[in-house]
Parts: structure tokens; sequence; C-alpha cells
């Protein structure tokens, strides 16, 4: 049925089923935030959006002849797959595509605790790195005033598309198509900025445009998924600090600068040794968070199955070409095999050990510390013994 949103009670009765998921998860919501989420409709930003069906991505849209399970999709408490390889649902084949998510509508749970981090107040001037389908950026307009909201994203499509929603619902933000780590309005000064991307580290003119007593809310990743949020606040003497909320999140890396990525050398028959850990402990996101504190910046890991079936993981360190890969035996064991002046796995062995330790220290108990120079995590253990990482 396509008529379904022309029923403004169903609309309202969808917005209200979305607030009360969220309302009963992790998230405890402010009447301010509450107010958003059943205020601003959902919908009018994902009007098509991916489904996975096996190996494919197939486009869903409300036409499609079930236009309740589609409204229900866009109510449910999920994150929604709006691009594959930069190829927008809108503009895919009817039979959908094949490859790797590049955009999505965050899940409205994860986005309800980063603004409930972020703490905006009407008038306060936002800063949003990364546009997206534009819903985020709608839920600022109306914490802030859109007047005060500014968002940027790389793609000029989703750019674009952003805008024109917005503006259909009665926001006139200010959206712009660039690079959101490095094209800030250069005059601008903000009391808020968010990013709905991931980056490796805070880049410096997100510090520089943050005002004195300004929050920023930041997730933090690296090649493993199950990154960092950091929540910081602007100090006088222009270093930021804060703490890493308790919620993993596993956003899509901030487009940024050049995109390409070296490629893992192929690592033929050499020297082994037993692991220690079978390479699938990176996947463990309760781990994956420390064990990035632990590679250096320009890591790479990819992971697959061997012929066997079994789990294969590959660390490539371009600095200086070192290469190891882990493989999963039939035997229940695993073996390290390197190429390069580097073993990439006995860092992560080590990691996990001191993890261990320290009896596996979940990521609130962390706190971060920024500057334009240097950006490190902490952790105090009950003992009072302090661990340090450089990001």
């Amino acid at each position: 049925m396509t008529n379904i949103l022309d029923d403004e009670q169903c609309l309202i009765r969808a917005r209200v089923s979305l607030t009360q998921q969220i309302d009963r998860g992790s998230v405890v919501l402010s009447a301010q935030l509450a107010g958003a989420f059943l205020n601003v409709p959902r919908h009018p930003f994902v009007p098509v959006f991916y489904r996975r069906e096996g190996e494919r991505f197939i486009p869903w849209r409300i036409t499609d002849g079930d236009g309740e399970g589609w409204l229900d999709a866009v109510y449910t408490d999920d994150s929604l797959i709006t691009e594959v390889d930069g190829v927008h649902a809108e503009e895919a084949d009817p039979g959908g595509v094949t490859g790797v998510p590049t955009s999505s509508s965050t899940a409205p749970s994860l986005m309800a605790d980063m603004l409930d981090a972020l703490d905006v107040n009407e008038g306060d001037e936002v800063y949003e790195a990364g546009a997206g389908s534009g819903y985020n950026a709608a839920m600022l307009c109306h914490l802030a005033g859109d007047k005060h909201v500014t968002t940027v994203d790389r793609s000029d499509v989703l750019t674009a598309l952003a805008r024109e929603r917005l503006n259909g619902l009665g926001f006139d933000p200010l959206v712009l198509h660039g690079d959101g780590a490095r094209d800030v309005p250069p005059d601008a000064r903000y009391d808020r900025i968010i990013a709905t991307a991931s980056v490796r580290r805070i880049p410096p003119s997100w510090l520089d445009h943050c005002r004195v007593g300004g929050i920023l809310v930041i997730p933090v990743k690296g090649t493993l998924a199950g990154g960092m949020i950091a929540r910081l606040t602007k100090l006088p003497d222009g270093t930021a600090v804060g703490r890493i909320l308790h919620t993993p999140a596993a956003f899509m890396p901030l487009k940024s600068g050049s995109e390409d990525e070296a490629q893992a050398p192929e690592i033929r028959d050499r020297p082994c040794r037993d692991a220690e850990l079978s390479g699938q402990a990176l996947d463990d996101w309760t781990f994956s968070f420390f064990a990035q504190l632990h590679m250096p910046q320009g890591l790479i890991r990819t992971y697959g199955r061997s012929d066997d079936g079994l789990h294969v993981t590959t660390l490539y360190d371009p600095a200086d070409g070192s290469a190891t890969r882990v493989e999963d035996m039939p035997e229940g064991m695993s073996l390290v095999t390197s190429t390069g002046p580097r073993d990439l796995w006995a860092p992560m062995e080590a990691a996990h050990q001191l993890w261990r330790r320290l009896n596996r220290p979940r990521r609130e108990w962390f706190t971060i510390e920024a500057t334009t120079a240097e950006q490190t995590v902490t952790y105090t253990a009950p003992n009072g013994q302090i661990h340090r990482w450089t990001l």
C-alpha cells in the first residue's frame, strides 16, 4: 500500500514506537531528546534503503508492495544501509548490488546516546561531520535551531539529498559539500561538534574550531570494528579532555584526503610459529577497542576463510612492509606466519594478556585527552597504576 504515508496517525504511532524502543534500551531519554524523536520523522530521509539478501543488497521502496513492512523497518531501532560502494540506494537497479556499505542511517538508539552526550541546547552552534541521510542533522536542527547547524558531507549526492529533505521538513541548516575533517568554515566557532563517521585520530581542525567549554562527540576507530566514542570538553588551554562512552560503535570511516588503501603483500610459505590467540579475538568487541590501542596508526587488518573454511586474519603495516597471517588449524590451534621486519601478531597477544590481567576493563573506564599535537587514551587501574596509549 502506498498511501500509508498519508495516514498521520499511523506516522505518529511509528514515531512513538521508535521512541519507546530507544527508551527501553540502554539510553535514558531526556524530555528534550524524546521530543526530538517524537517530532522529527525518519522516513523522509530514507525513502529507499538496502536490505541484504545473501551476497546482494536489494533496494527497498515503499512502493515495492509491502508499505507496512517498509514503514516498520524504518521505525525499528536499527541502522539502514543507504549506499554500497558509492551506489546510493535510490540509484541502484532493482536487482541490487554487491560490495561494501559506504553510508547508512545510524541506529536511532546510538544516535540518541551520542546526542545525549553532546547535550545540545537551543542556540548552540553545532558542526556535524557526515551529513549522511540528513536525519541526525534534522535532530540537531530541532534541538539547537536550524540556523545554528552546519553539516558537511564529501558525497555530492548525499549532500544534495540531505539538503532537499531537510528543507522539505522546514529546516534550513548550512549544508556543505566537502571534507568534514578539513573543510570546516574558517571563521566559525562551535559549541558542539559531532561526527557520524569514525576517525583514527580527532582532526586538529575540530579542536581548533571548538569554543572553550564546548563539547565534542567523536567515534574513534581504526581498522577493527567495535571502536570507541569519545566525549570531550574543550579547556581554556586548548586541550580537550573527556571519557570514552560505554557504547561500542563501528561507524564507517570519515572520507578525508586520499582514500587509497595499501594492499597487503602475499605471505608465501615461511617459517611459522604457534599462536597464543586466534585471529578471531579481534572480532570480540569487548577486546577489539583495547587491541586497537596497541596497533600502529596505519595498520590494516583483513580476514576471511581458508580452503578448509577456517578463520584467517592478516595484518599489514605499510610503514615498514611487515605482514602477518594468523590461520586457524583443524586441530584447534592457530599458526602465525610473518614477512618483513616485524611479527605483527605478538603485540596483539601481549595486549590480550594485559587486557585479561586488568580484568577486561570496559570502555567507559578509559579517559581521553587531545591536543592538536598529541592524543592519548588512559586507564587508571584500581591499584593506581596508570596505563597510557598514544592514538
